[in-house]
């Protein structure tokens, strides 16, 4: 569950590990059956959108960057590293507090991690500076024994074992109305909007310009007809309803048959992931 002011985002995660670093992540919103994907083999990291029959490429040190609330090993490092630890024994088991770590994401600063008897983990809350749950994970089952196919971590066999029906991907061709961030920097204002026909669609570009400019674009997104992989700079990023690409300037990203992109020189990572956020509370006009 991931909270965002009143919004409320559900998934069913499946992570799959293999030793020497394979990892296989699957994410799918609840809501609307969207489903994506993070791998980690030999080669490298990728986002599978299965949806768009496509997947980016990154050259990245996830999942070791920053915690992450839905892989034990994450868990287990941050109890480690917590020299300033809280510990206590409850009723069914035991209970954790302890920092987390999210560069991108300041205001989450601790997690409680719920242990049963046999030390399993039942649940994990991540809160904010202000004691606000912002996201929150309850473990259903756990297989320390796992087996797999030879070829279980490899791109292609996955993106064939999660391909979706054409007919049930979300696809716009028609960019009904522009969607305005509701958080913009003080001191900065829309100044140009302009709309452009694709091949394939429509493109909104949205300059804001003030103190702290950047710019917004917003596009139909295209289902790709043979399975494409961008190779990405940046790192993947868990934004509320889908999993985007942060870079140091930029963060990008789909939602509801819509790609969005935000650059600035002037905004930093926190500040790029406040507008992307009010962008995906509610479809708004300026």
């Amino acid at each position: 569950e991931i909270m965002n002011n009143d919004e409320v985002y559900n998934y069913d995660v499946e992570v799959s590990y293999k030793k020497d670093n394979y990892y296989k992540v699957s994410l799918t919103n609840t809501a609307n059956n969207h489903q994506q994907i993070i791998l980690k083999n030999k080669d490298s990291v990728y986002v599978l959108t299965p949806s768009l029959n496509k997947s980016f490429k990154f050259q990245s040190d996830w999942p070791y960057s920053n915690s992450q609330i839905y892989l034990l090993e994450s868990i287990v490092n941050d109890i480690k590293n917590d020299k300033d630890r809280k510990f206590k024994e409850t009723k069914t088991g035991y209970e954790f507090i302890t920092k987390v770590n999210y560069p991108n994401n300041k205001s989450l600063v601790k997690q409680k991690i719920l242990l049963n008897k046999k030390l399993n983990v039942k649940e994990v809350k991540v809160y904010d500076k202000n004691s606000v749950i912002n996201m929150s994970m309850k473990v259903k089952d756990i297989d320390y024994s796992p087996t797999f196919k030879k070829n279980y971590f490899n791109i292609n066999t996955v993106m064939k074992s999660s391909s979706v029906d054409s007919d049930e991907a979300i696809k716009t061709s028609k960019l009904d109305d522009s969607i305005y961030p509701l958080v913009i920097p003080s001191g900065t204002k829309l100044s140009n909007e302009e709309k452009i026909n694709k091949d394939t669609g429509e493109r909104i570009i949205m300059t804001f310009d003030g103190e702290k400019p950047f710019l917004l674009v917003e596009e139909t997104a295209n289902i790709e007809d043979e399975f494409t992989i961008v190779p990405t700079y940046g790192e993947p990023y868990r934004l509320m309803d889908t999993l985007g690409v942060m870079t140091d300037n930029s963060l990008s990203w789909t939602s509801n048959g819509i790609e969005y992109y935000i650059v600035s020189d002037v905004l930093n990572q926190n500040e790029l992931v406040e507008v992307a956020q009010s962008i995906n509370v509610v479809q708004t006009m300026k």
